[in-house]
Protein backbone atom coordinates (compact mmCIF):
# COMPACT_ATOMS: atom_id res chain seq x y z
CA UNK A 1 0.00 0.00 0.00
CA UNK A 2 1.30 3.45 -0.92
CA UNK A 3 2.46 5.52 2.05
CA UNK A 4 0.13 8.43 2.90
CA UNK A 5 1.36 11.98 2.34
CA UNK A 6 0.70 14.83 4.80
CA UNK A 7 1.20 18.44 3.75
CA UNK A 8 2.87 20.68 6.35
CA UNK A 9 2.51 24.41 5.79
CA UNK A 10 5.55 26.68 5.58
CA UNK A 11 6.11 30.15 7.03
CA UNK A 12 7.57 33.23 5.38
CA UNK A 13 11.19 33.76 6.43
CA UNK A 14 13.98 36.11 5.34
CA UNK A 15 17.20 34.08 5.41
CA UNK A 16 20.24 36.16 6.39
CA UNK A 17 17.86 39.15 6.28
CA UNK A 18 18.12 39.04 2.48
CA UNK A 19 16.74 35.89 0.90
CA UNK A 20 12.99 35.14 0.91
CA UNK A 21 12.42 31.57 2.07
CA UNK A 22 9.84 29.22 3.56
CA UNK A 23 10.54 27.23 6.72
CA UNK A 24 8.92 24.52 8.79
CA UNK A 25 9.86 23.43 12.30
CA UNK A 26 11.45 19.99 12.08
CA UNK A 27 9.45 18.60 14.98
CA UNK A 28 6.30 18.91 12.85
CA UNK A 29 7.91 16.81 10.15
CA UNK A 30 9.15 14.20 12.60
CA UNK A 31 5.73 13.95 14.25
CA UNK A 32 4.16 13.20 10.88
CA UNK A 33 6.80 10.61 10.04
CA UNK A 34 7.12 8.96 13.46
CA UNK A 35 3.54 8.94 14.74
CA UNK A 36 1.24 9.48 11.75
CA UNK A 37 3.36 7.10 9.67
CA UNK A 38 3.12 9.36 6.64
CA UNK A 39 5.56 11.16 4.37
CA UNK A 40 5.70 14.84 5.41
CA UNK A 41 5.55 17.20 2.44
CA UNK A 42 6.44 20.83 3.07
CA UNK A 43 4.45 23.35 1.03
CA UNK A 44 4.71 27.12 0.76
CA UNK A 45 2.35 29.20 2.84
CA UNK A 46 1.79 31.57 -0.07
CA UNK A 47 -1.12 31.52 -2.55
CA UNK A 48 1.05 32.67 -5.46
CA UNK A 49 3.17 29.51 -5.04
CA UNK A 50 0.73 26.90 -3.69
CA UNK A 51 -2.58 26.15 -5.37
CA UNK A 52 -4.99 24.74 -2.79
CA UNK A 53 -6.90 22.39 -5.07
CA UNK A 54 -3.71 21.02 -6.64
CA UNK A 55 -2.22 20.51 -3.17
CA UNK A 56 -5.25 18.59 -1.95
CA UNK A 57 -5.10 16.36 -5.00
CA UNK A 58 -1.63 15.27 -3.81
CA UNK A 59 -1.85 15.02 0.00
CA UNK A 60 -3.98 12.85 2.30
CA UNK A 61 -4.01 15.30 5.19
CA UNK A 62 -2.78 18.74 6.24
CA UNK A 63 -1.02 20.07 9.33
CA UNK A 64 -1.26 23.81 9.99
CA UNK A 65 1.69 24.48 12.26
CA UNK A 66 2.44 27.06 14.88
CA UNK A 67 4.45 30.14 13.92
CA UNK A 68 5.71 33.36 15.44
CA UNK A 69 3.52 35.51 13.17
CA UNK A 70 -0.08 36.21 14.15
CA UNK A 71 -3.14 36.17 11.92
CA UNK A 72 -3.63 39.68 10.60
CA UNK A 73 -6.40 41.44 12.59
CA UNK A 74 -8.23 42.63 9.46
CA UNK A 75 -9.05 38.95 8.88
CA UNK A 76 -11.43 39.13 11.84
CA UNK A 77 -12.60 42.73 11.65
CA UNK A 78 -10.08 44.46 13.93
CA UNK A 79 -7.79 47.39 13.12
CA UNK A 80 -4.06 46.59 12.94
CA UNK A 81 -2.07 47.41 16.07
CA UNK A 82 1.51 46.83 17.21
CA UNK A 83 0.25 44.29 19.75
CA UNK A 84 -0.80 41.93 16.94
CA UNK A 85 2.53 41.98 15.08
CA UNK A 86 4.42 40.30 13.44
CA UNK A 87 2.34 39.11 10.50
CA UNK A 88 2.60 36.64 7.64
CA UNK A 89 -0.19 37.80 5.33
CA UNK A 90 0.61 35.41 2.47
CA UNK A 91 0.17 32.51 4.89
CA UNK A 92 -3.12 34.03 6.09
CA UNK A 93 -4.42 34.10 2.53
CA UNK A 94 -3.37 30.53 1.79
CA UNK A 95 -4.29 28.97 5.14
CA UNK A 96 -7.78 30.43 5.55
CA UNK A 97 -8.75 29.22 2.08
CA UNK A 98 -7.09 25.87 2.78
CA UNK A 99 -9.06 25.38 6.00
CA UNK A 100 -12.46 25.83 4.40
CA UNK A 101 -11.48 23.74 1.37
CA UNK A 102 -10.17 20.86 3.51
CA UNK A 103 -13.40 20.86 5.50
CA UNK A 104 -15.52 20.97 2.34
CA UNK A 105 -13.55 18.13 0.70
CA UNK A 106 -13.21 16.01 3.83
CA UNK A 107 -9.40 16.16 3.86
CA UNK A 108 -8.08 15.50 7.41
CA UNK A 109 -6.89 18.74 9.00
CA UNK A 110 -4.93 19.28 12.22
CA UNK A 111 -4.28 22.83 13.42
CA UNK A 112 -1.62 23.60 16.03
CA UNK A 113 -1.25 26.99 17.79
CA UNK A 114 -1.36 29.48 14.89
CA UNK A 115 -2.99 26.73 12.84
CA UNK A 116 -5.66 26.40 15.53
CA UNK A 117 -6.24 30.15 15.31
CA UNK A 118 -6.40 30.01 11.51
CA UNK A 119 -9.09 27.33 11.72
CA UNK A 120 -11.03 29.52 14.13
CA UNK A 121 -10.77 32.67 12.02
CA UNK A 122 -11.68 30.81 8.83
CA UNK A 123 -15.05 30.07 10.42
CA UNK A 124 -15.79 33.48 11.86
CA UNK A 125 -13.95 33.63 15.18
CA UNK A 126 -12.20 36.68 16.61
CA UNK A 127 -8.81 36.65 18.32
CA UNK A 128 -7.19 38.64 21.12
CA UNK A 129 -3.50 39.59 20.73
CA UNK A 130 -2.60 38.97 24.38
CA UNK A 131 -4.88 36.53 26.20
CA UNK A 132 -2.96 37.21 29.43
CA UNK A 133 -4.27 40.79 29.43
CA UNK A 134 -7.89 39.66 29.83
CA UNK A 135 -9.28 39.64 33.39
CA UNK A 136 -8.60 36.38 35.23
CA UNK A 137 -6.26 34.93 32.58
CA UNK A 138 -2.77 33.57 33.18
CA UNK A 139 0.35 34.18 31.11
CA UNK A 140 0.27 31.55 28.35
CA UNK A 141 3.54 32.66 26.77
CA UNK A 142 6.70 30.53 26.96
CA UNK A 143 8.62 30.52 30.25
CA UNK A 144 11.36 33.12 30.73
CA UNK A 145 14.19 33.66 33.16
CA UNK A 146 13.96 36.46 35.79
CA UNK A 147 16.02 38.71 33.49
CA UNK A 148 13.42 38.34 30.74
CA UNK A 149 15.39 36.01 28.48
CA UNK A 150 13.68 32.92 27.07
CA UNK A 151 14.38 29.90 29.24
CA UNK A 152 17.29 27.93 27.71
CA UNK A 153 15.91 24.48 28.59
CA UNK A 154 13.44 23.13 26.02
CA UNK A 155 12.08 20.62 28.54
CA UNK A 156 11.00 23.62 30.62
CA UNK A 157 9.70 25.63 27.65
CA UNK A 158 7.63 22.70 26.40
CA UNK A 159 6.82 21.22 29.79
CA UNK A 160 3.21 20.75 30.87
CA UNK A 161 2.01 24.13 32.17
CA UNK A 162 -1.69 23.79 32.85
CA UNK A 163 -4.74 21.56 32.68
CA UNK A 164 -7.24 21.45 29.83
CA UNK A 165 -10.77 20.38 30.72
CA UNK A 166 -12.48 18.54 27.88
CA UNK A 167 -16.15 18.19 27.01
CA UNK A 168 -17.36 14.88 28.43
CA UNK A 169 -18.26 12.53 25.60
CA UNK A 170 -16.68 14.83 23.02
CA UNK A 171 -14.22 14.07 20.25
CA UNK A 172 -11.15 14.99 22.28
CA UNK A 173 -12.26 13.13 25.40
CA UNK A 174 -12.66 10.07 23.18
CA UNK A 175 -9.18 10.49 21.71
CA UNK A 176 -7.49 10.95 25.09
CA UNK A 177 -9.69 8.65 27.16
CA UNK A 178 -9.96 11.38 29.80
CA UNK A 179 -11.88 14.54 30.59
CA UNK A 180 -8.80 16.44 31.79
CA UNK A 181 -5.29 16.53 30.32
CA UNK A 182 -2.15 18.64 30.88
CA UNK A 183 -0.42 20.55 28.09
CA UNK A 184 2.38 23.00 27.30
CA UNK A 185 1.69 26.68 26.66
CA UNK A 186 3.57 28.97 24.25
CA UNK A 187 1.18 31.54 22.84
CA UNK A 188 0.08 35.12 23.29
CA UNK A 189 -2.83 35.35 20.86
CA UNK A 190 -5.92 33.22 21.38
CA UNK A 191 -9.59 32.86 20.49
CA UNK A 192 -11.79 35.62 21.91
CA UNK A 193 -15.22 34.85 20.44
CA UNK A 194 -15.66 31.52 18.60
CA UNK A 195 -17.48 31.49 15.26
CA UNK A 196 -20.74 29.66 14.70
CA UNK A 197 -19.15 26.42 13.42
CA UNK A 198 -16.37 26.37 16.02
CA UNK A 199 -17.18 23.76 18.66
CA UNK A 200 -15.15 24.42 21.80
CA UNK A 201 -14.16 21.16 23.47
CA UNK A 202 -11.28 22.17 25.72
CA UNK A 203 -10.73 24.99 28.21
CA UNK A 204 -7.80 25.89 30.44
CA UNK A 205 -8.53 26.65 34.10
CA UNK A 206 -8.66 30.37 33.26
CA UNK A 207 -11.22 29.86 30.47
CA UNK A 208 -8.79 30.10 27.55
CA UNK A 209 -9.98 28.01 24.61
CA UNK A 210 -7.55 25.14 23.96
CA UNK A 211 -9.30 22.57 21.73
CA UNK A 212 -11.84 22.93 18.92
CA UNK A 213 -13.44 21.02 16.09
CA UNK A 214 -15.40 22.24 13.09
CA UNK A 215 -19.10 21.51 13.27
CA UNK A 216 -20.40 19.58 10.29
CA UNK A 217 -16.97 18.73 8.88
CA UNK A 218 -17.06 15.56 6.81
CA UNK A 219 -13.60 14.50 7.98
CA UNK A 220 -11.12 15.05 10.81
CA UNK A 221 -10.94 18.83 11.49
CA UNK A 222 -9.43 19.43 14.92
CA UNK A 223 -7.30 22.19 16.35
CA UNK A 224 -5.32 22.60 19.58
CA UNK A 225 -3.76 25.71 21.06
CA UNK A 226 -0.79 23.88 22.58
CA UNK A 227 2.29 22.62 20.71
CA UNK A 228 1.41 18.96 20.29
CA UNK A 229 4.19 18.47 17.73
CA UNK A 230 6.94 18.85 20.33
CA UNK A 231 6.95 15.34 21.81
CA UNK A 232 4.27 12.98 20.44
CA UNK A 233 6.91 10.26 20.28
CA UNK A 234 6.97 10.17 24.13
CA UNK A 235 4.04 12.25 25.42
CA UNK A 236 0.89 10.07 25.60
CA UNK A 237 -1.52 13.01 25.11
CA UNK A 238 0.20 14.37 22.03
CA UNK A 239 0.81 10.88 20.70
CA UNK A 240 -2.90 10.05 20.94
CA UNK A 241 -3.76 13.22 18.99
CA UNK A 242 -1.34 12.48 16.16
CA UNK A 243 -2.42 8.83 16.08
CA UNK A 244 -6.05 9.88 15.69
CA UNK A 245 -5.04 12.23 12.89
CA UNK A 246 -2.99 9.40 11.37
CA UNK A 247 -5.98 7.05 11.38
CA UNK A 248 -8.00 9.68 9.52
CA UNK A 249 -5.16 10.24 7.04
CA UNK A 250 -4.83 6.51 6.38
CA UNK A 251 -8.58 6.18 5.85
CA UNK A 252 -8.61 9.11 3.46
CA UNK A 253 -5.68 7.69 1.49
CA UNK A 254 -7.49 4.37 1.17
CA UNK A 255 -10.40 6.06 -0.61
CA UNK A 256 -8.21 6.89 -3.63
Amino acid sequence: MKRPVVGVIGNMFLAENRFPAQRVGERNLRAVRDVVGALPLMFAGAPDITDVDDLLDVVDGVVLTGARANVHPTRFGVEPHLSYEPYDEPRDALALDLVTTCVARGVPLLGICRGFQEMAVAFGSTLHPEIRELPGRINHRMPRLPNGEIHPDHTVIYGDRHAVHLTAGGVFAGIFGADTIRVNSLHGQGILEPGARIVVEGLADDGTIEAIHIDGAEGFALGVQWHAEYDPQTNPVNRALFQAFGAAVTAHAARD
